[in-house]
């Protein structure tokens, strides 16, 4: 029993961690420019999990074709996705436009997984993909502002919509077989390397060392990185791409409250109408 409702809870328990994402983004970025400050956090991260793998002994990939499919989806997921939201923001774009764009991609990864996977969506689903979209409009709603951003950010937004979309879909296709820690260790050291490049070549390399940052490292180390990563992934294989994809319209409402609660933000009626709908829509594109 305690099983089975650990599997239940995994969707809404991925939502909570990687919304918290968003928030921990902006509480670093202040004292480190977004490569250093994501080389730093893969670095960390690499070296822990190298350590987890060696010491329970966990499988590593049998051949360099399973270390270069394992490599893709960290270039996608870790470097491309989160590269491109950090830029984005650091750049001046809005993070309701960033949240926008980048909410597009469960429509996305639905046209992907049945042109790729042979996954066929059902019109309930379209319908609530579409709807899903349109509520995450609605709680974003005053915050979409084109005017607060570059072309250079709306340029890294659309990079990150097209590397979670596609390292998606494409652990979906490769990636049943890879053990999370050891998997995940050749993925964050594989995701670092441009990081270290882009911060050498585009950054001062500087980083204002505060408390703010340390926490904001550990907890997008430990909560997102080792925790809502995994629950992607393993929500990945045991569910359908389109499916596990829809679960990302319900970030921006969650984002949306922690920012109420936490920096006072406001939370408009409209916003709580466009969170019900948001719910409806990926009930529809998930229910079985």
């Amino acid at each position: 029993m305690p099983d089975n409702m650990f599997v239940l809870a995994m969707p809404g328990v991925f939502v909570l961690l990687w919304s918290t994402g968003f928030i921990g983004a902006k509480m670093g970025l202040p004292y480190a420019e977004p490569f250093t400050f994501l080389f730093l956090r893969f670095a960390i991260l690499t070296a822990f999990l190298v350590v987890i793998a060696l010491v329970f002994r966990a499988p590593w990939p049998s051949s360099w074709g399973a270390v270069a499919r394992v490599s893709v989806v960290g270039l996608l997921v870790h470097g491309v996705y989160l590269g491109g939201v950090f830029s984005a923001i650091h750049v001046g774009l809005s993070a309701g436009v960033a949240a926008l764009i980048v909410g597009l991609q469960p429509l996305l990864t639905a046209v992907g997984a049945g042109a790729f996977l042979g996954e066929k969506v059902k019109p309930r689903q379209w319908l609530g993909l579409v709807l899903g979209l349109v509520g995450v409009v609605m709680v974003l709603g005053d915050k979409l502002n084109i005017d607060g951003g570059s072309l250079d950010g709306i340029a890294f937004a659309v990079a990150a919509l097209f590397g979670i979309t596609v390292g998606t879909l494409y652990q979906k296709r490769h990636g049943d077989a890879m053990d999370l820690r050891s998997g995940s260790a050749i993925q964050y050291a594989v995701a670092g390397v441009p990081m270290l490049v882009l911060a050498w070549i585009f950054e001062s390399g500087k980083v204002q060392w505060s408390g703010e940052l340390v926490f904001a490292l550990a907890w997008l180390v430990l909560v997102l990185s080792l925790g809502a990563i995994s629950l992607l992934y393993i929500l990945i294989r045991r569910g359908a791409a389109s499916k596990v994809a829809s679960l990302f319209y319900l970030t921006p409402p969650v984002v949306a409250v922690f920012a109420w609660v936490l920096f006072d933000e406001t939370l408009v009626p409209l916003a709580m109408i466009g969170m019900g709908v948001v719910v409806v829509g990926v009930a529809l594109a998930t229910r079985k």
